[in-house]
């Protein structure tokens, strides 16, 4: 008996660690409703102007929120959520939309191109002010 609950205890332990192995894998792993959840949500301009702030892949893209702010901080922090994509990678390819939005630079504001996950440009969440 004691050798069959040990045994059955090992192969407990041998799944469970498979599932977590399994979830850390998947971990940051973004769908389309989460990152729109993600994106609805309110910010705290003072709290997160200048900051950048990884938020996992989004078809296996890595996504990220920048925060950046000049001149009359944090008033004029602007949330700007896109991928993150490697040098020479092609935005439409990855699945996203390119598009040119005003980042605050020193007074005033500079166009700057991002390639946005397309599910936050149809919700106009992927540039905020």
């Amino acid at each position: 008996m004691l050798t069959l609950r040990s045994s059955a205890l090992a192969a407990l332990a041998l799944v469970l660690a498979a599932g977590c192995a399994t979830r850390a894998a998947d971990a940051g792993a973004l769908d389309d409703a989460a990152l729109r959840a993600y994106a609805a949500r309110p910010w705290d301009k003072a709290k997160l102007m200048n900051t950048t702030v990884r938020l996992g892949t989004h078809h296996g893209v890595p996504v990220v929120a920048e925060f950046p702010c000049s001149d009359v901080c944090p008033q004029y922090t602007v949330r700007i959520i896109h991928y993150e994509l490697p040098a020479g990678a092609d935005c439409r390819s990855a699945g996203g939309v390119e598009q040119a939005v005003g980042v605050p630079v020193a007074i005033a504001m500079m166009t700057r191109t991002f390639c946005f996950p397309k599910v936050l440009v149809e919700a106009k969440l992927h540039y905020v002010r």
